[in-house]
């Protein structure tokens, strides 16, 4: 028999090309911000939407992109003048994940990027952002998933009801922030 015909394979045995694992995921849900950063007057929470992009590099290691916006107040149902304050962030920031068990995995992660408040005329209403904040991921299969974060991003915002005389002095603060959806994996 010829060396050549040993080496041959037959096509309808020849095991499939592996289906590539998902790289990106996309992330939307509705979220809720404690608020910090306008008067003591106005709603002490808002509710919104985050959405995000995330990259694998690797198996454990990710590369997130996020915006979120919060209009809906919440909190002091009783204030004379709610005002109608508005946030919205742009974060992006490495993330690690793991499965801790069966089709439950976790995550951590770091932020960094701009936020913005409006509806309150604060000076100025746009600041630098960052923060931190991890979360639980249950894998319904391998394209979908239920998401539950939490985080805390920082920003230098100015006092309440500042003025030229107190320079625009910036304060910082820090926001708790909760989200909760659903991911797809592509």
């Amino acid at each position: 028999m010829p060396r050549g015909a040993t080496a041959q394979v037959n096509p309808d045995s020849a095991p499939g090309g592996a289906q590539a694992a998902p790289r990106y995921e996309v992330f939307a849900g509705v979220a809720y911000s404690r608020l910090r950063q306008v008067p003591a007057v106005s709603y002490s929470g808002l509710v919104g939407g985050k959405v995000s992009v995330s990259r694998d590099f690797g198996r454990y290691f990710q590369l997130m992109g996020s915006g979120d916006y919060y209009s809906l107040g919440t909190g002091r149902a009783g204030l004379p003048a709610k005002g109608h304050p508005t946030i919205y962030t742009f974060l992006v920031g490495p993330a690690l994940h793991a499965t801790l068990y069966g089709n439950l995995s976790g995550v951590i992660f770091g932020e960094i990027g701009g936020e913005h408040t409006g509806g309150e005329s604060e000076t100025p209403s746009i600041s630098f952002a960052g923060g931190f904040g991890g979360g639980l991921t249950y894998n319904v299969n391998s394209r979908w998933a239920v998401q539950l974060t939490g985080d805390r991003v920082g920003a230098s915002f100015s006092l309440p009801d500042n003025n030229p005389s107190l320079s625009y002095s910036s304060s910082r603060t820090w926001n708790a922030r909760g989200t909760f959806g659903i991911v797809y994996r592509f």
